[in-house]
C-alpha cells in the first residue's frame, strides 16, 4: 500500500496485479512523481504531533513522583533493616553500609504532600546517622 500524504493511503492499480500475482513491480517514474514527492513532503507537518506527544509522555506527573518518592523510602528502610540484622549477627555490614550509602545518594523527588516530605526527610536523617556511627566505628578501629 503506498500512501499518497496526509489524505491517506492509496494503491496503484499496477501494484494490485503485481500483487495478485506474486510478483514485484516498481512503480514507473511519470511527470507525476515530483508534484506527488511535493505532497509527501507536506505531510511531514504531523511529525511536530508526534514530537508533541514524545515530550508529553517524559513529563512526570504527581503520581509517578509521589510513587517514585515512597519506593526511595522504602528501599532505604530496607537498606536500613539490612545493616541491623548485619550488626546484631556480628558482622561489620560493609555491604549493607554501602548500599545504605548508595540508597541515600539517589535523589529523592519532592512530592505536594508535607507530611510525606517530612516522613521522607526523617528517612533520610535515619540513614545519614547511621552512615555516621559507621564512620566513627571505623575511625576508632
Amino acid at each position: 500500500m503506498k500512501v499518497t500524504g496526509p489524505t491517506g493511503p492509496g494503491a496503484p492499480s499496477a501494484a494490485r496485479s503485481a500483487r495478485a500475482t506474486g510478483g514485484f513491480s516498481v512503480p514507473q517514474a511519470t511527470s507525476a512523481a515530483p508534484s506527488a514527492a511535493a505532497g509527501a513532503a507536506s505531510g511531514v507537518s504531523g511529525v511536530a504531533g508526534v514530537s508533541a506527544l514524545m515530550a508529553l509522555q517524559g513529563v512526570e506527573d504527581l503520581t509517578e513522583r509521589r510513587r517514585r518518592a515512597i519506593r526511595r523510602g522504602d528501599g532505604l528502610l530496607d537498606r536500613l533493616e539490612e545493616l541491623k540484622l548485619a550488626l546484631l549477627s556480628g558482622e561489620a555490614g560493609e555491604g549493607a553500609l554501602d548500599r545504605l550509602s548508595r540508597s541515600l545518594r539517589e535523589e529523592r523527588p519532592l512530592d505536594t504532600d508535607p507530611e510525606l516530605n517530612g516522613l521522607l526527610e526523617q528517612i533520610d536523617l535515619r540513614a545519614a546517622v547511621e552512615l555516621a556511627k559507621a564512620d566513627l566505628r571505623r575511625i576508632a578501629a
